[in-house]
């Protein structure tokens, strides 16, 4: 069953490339009014705040870099982003977004990702949650083995929350990690969708070797800055 979800997952984030914005920039149906709209923004701007502050680095590798929201801010952190992505679409949509000669762009399923190059500061917003439990030790490996002996990890991820979604989703706090989703059109997939909490995620970053640091935000989103010291 992992398996087909996995599948769909894939095409599901080829078929919502054209989308996707719509849910970070909280429009149509991700539109849940001016005040939760105005939250969302201000959490995001806190994680923006503490992923700028990390400073100056040479090497990024960003893993499920989607349609370049994140990338955008990483090149104002790093010389060379290595962007990763299973899908084709939102390659595109990132490249023609940054037209960027400073990202380079790398078209792999990142359950069949290899770590062969180091880098300074490896990378993921939203895609910890798609990884399923029985599958994070071996993801979180090869990340650890990815980032160069001193060098860190920073990941974002979402939080437990109803108005995160679209509308016409509807979030289950129970144990499945399974979920139906809908594109604009009323097409469905299923996906993987953990929910970490803080301690929890920080146990898994420092049992791959990571000393991590697990913060929230008042409502939607989970962070994690980690370095490898080893």
């Amino acid at each position: 069953m992992t398996d087909n979800i996995l599948q769909q997952q894939i095409e599901y984030y080829r078929a919502r490339a054209n989308e996707y914005d719509q849910w970070f920039y909280r429009k149509g149906r991700y539109d849940r009014g001016i005040q939760n709209n105005q939250r969302w923004f201000n959490e995001v701007a806190v994680i923006k705040n503490t992923l700028h502050q990390i400073g100056g680095v040479d090497d990024i590798l960003e893993l499920a870099c989607g349609t370049g929201i994140w990338t955008q801010e990483l090149l104002s952190i790093g010389k060379k982003i290595t962007a990763i992505d299973a899908s084709e679409e939102v390659i595109t949509i990132n490249r023609s977004k940054l037209n960027s000669l400073s990202v380079e762009y790398h078209l792999t399923d990142l359950f069949a990702w290899q770590a062969v190059t180091q880098y300074d500061l490896v990378f993921f917003a939203f895609w910890l949650s798609h990884v399923p439990p029985k599958l994070l030790d071996s993801f979180l490996t090869k990340v650890y083995q990815s980032v160069r002996v001193g060098g860190q990890v920073f990941i974002i991820d979402s939080s437990f929350e109803p108005t995160s979604t679209a509308n016409n989703h509807i979030l289950k706090n129970d144990e499945n990690i399974y979920e139906t989703r809908k594109l604009n059109n009323g097409q469905e997939f299923q996906i993987v969708k953990v929910f970490y909490q803080p301690d929890e995620l920080k146990v898994q970053l420092n049992k791959t070797g990571f000393q991590a640091k697990v913060k929230v935000t008042d409502n939607y989103f989970i962070y994690a800055h980690a370095r490898r010291f080893k």
